[in-house]
């Protein structure tokens, strides 16, 4: 293989890698908005992989048998082949179903969805009062998952829900509202434009779910949900999730949260179980180059490839299919639907190659994925974090690679 890897030492005051310009992916052009990209030292994206092995396997207490579901939900979680609960499923679930508010520390990819899900769907089934549920979510496509998990667990149970995402027809969600469904899912912008056109009835929601709150205070939805919260009434449940407790976590805990039952599964970080690895090359060309060889060897059947530019990514996207390797693209110039279609293919396998900007590193499960390559290095080690996040799950193993500029 016609490529270097390399490990490095000694000071952080090396150049950058992998900002130069050129046709693909392309680092951010002077005069752009957002932050400047923080330099990460090469030997930040080096690492060797932990043995999934040193874990230690959870002993669920519980079969979903055990729960106080109704018949129907129960046969729709043995639809989909569950049978024994994971560990947030596991401890959380029956707190829930016992009305409890509830802080749930968990990683993504660990089955936390349907952790609230199944108590709370359970809890709604018979009621006749709509909507009373509200879940939020930092992502569109956490969002969609989400949803789609609910529409599964509840067939038969004259339960129904409204998606209140951007990027969407925002009158089809108006016409969805009007139907009064029991379940609201969405994200903090759409649903607090919703809210304010006094579509969405807060006053009569018992129930509050926030996943991922620590993605949604990084991407700045703080106010927003303050103000929607502040709108609910404080006799309701309230589910708080996330994969950390910081000290603005903790604030909102203490203001939303009443008696909060805790439950920690939160593991060691997935990084330290993939394997890591850098990849030099001179520019742009060079990259595209060494990674459509990378990309034809047969170990790379299901690989999520990072870019900076919606442009970019889509062009390196175009010139991957073009050269016989199946890819799509997903970025903020897609509509939510070709969003929603590209992941499908690449959940599906009908597409090798993912090709994306950060919008996909935050949140979203996508099973089996066997390698991460940063084409460009993320804005900071957070991002990078977040990002190789995606492979290594589950008890698989994992790799990803860093392009970086030739270190002299």
């Amino acid at each position: 293989m016609a490529y270097q890897q390399r490990r490095f030492g000694g000071s952080n005051n090396s150049r950058p890698g992998g900002n130069r310009g050129g046709s693909f992916g392309g680092a951010r052009r002077g005069g752009s908005k957002g932050p400047a990209k923080k330099y990460i030292h090469p030997s930040k994206f080096i690492n060797k992989a932990v043995a999934k092995s040193d874990e230690v396997v959870y002993e669920s207490k519980h079969k979903f048998a055990d729960f106080a579901f109704n018949s129907v939900l129960f046969g729709n979680i043995s639809k989909k082949g569950y049978e024994i609960p994971s560990a947030i499923q596991d401890q959380a679930i029956p707190s829930i179903l016992e009305g409890k508010d509830l802080i749930g520390l968990a990683n993504t990819g660990t089955g936390k969805t349907a952790a609230f899900l199944l108590p709370v769907i359970e809890r709604e089934t018979g009621t006749h009062t709509s909507p009373t549920v509200l879940i939020i979510a930092p992502t569109r496509e956490l969002a969609q998952q989400i949803d789609e998990q609910f529409r599964e667990f509840a067939h038969g149970l004259n339960l129904f829900s409204a998606l209140i995402v951007g990027g969407v027809s925002v009158d089809r969600q108006m016409r969805d509202l009007k139907r009064r469904p029991q379940f609201i899912i969405g994200t903090p912008g759409r649903l607090k434009d919703l809210i304010n056109r006094r579509l969405i009835p807060l006053d009569r929601m018992t129930t509050l779910v926030l996943d991922e709150a620590d993605r949604m205070l990084d991407m700045g939805f703080l106010p927003d949900i303050r103000a929607i919260v502040g709108g609910m009434p404080t006799d309701r449940q309230t589910l708080f999730f996330s994969a950390t407790i910081t000290p603005e976590i903790q604030a909102l805990v203490n203001t939303f949260l009443r008696d909060p039952i805790t439950v920690s599964v939160r593991t060691s970080e997935t990084s330290e179980h993939v394997e890591q690895t850098v990849i030099e090359a001179r520019d742009k060309a060079h990259k595209v180059e060494i990674l459509t060889e990378m990309l034809r060897g047969e170990e790379y059947d299901k690989v999520l490839v990072f870019g900076e530019t919606k442009f970019g990514v889509q062009r390196l996207s175009d010139h991957l299919d073009n050269s016989g390797i199946p890819s799509v693209a997903i970025h903020g110039n897609k509509n939510q639907s070709q969003r929603q279609r590209a992941l499908k293919q690449f959940k599906d396998e009908r597409v090798r190659v993912l090709v994306a900007t950060d919008v996909a590193a935050r949140g979203l499960d996508i099973p089996n994925v066997s390698h991460v390559i940063n084409f460009d290095t993320p804005q900071n080690y957070e991002d990078y974090i977040h990002r190789i996040g995606r492979t290594g799950r589950a008890g698989a193993s994992g790799k990803a690679h860093t392009f970086i500029d030739i270190q002299r």
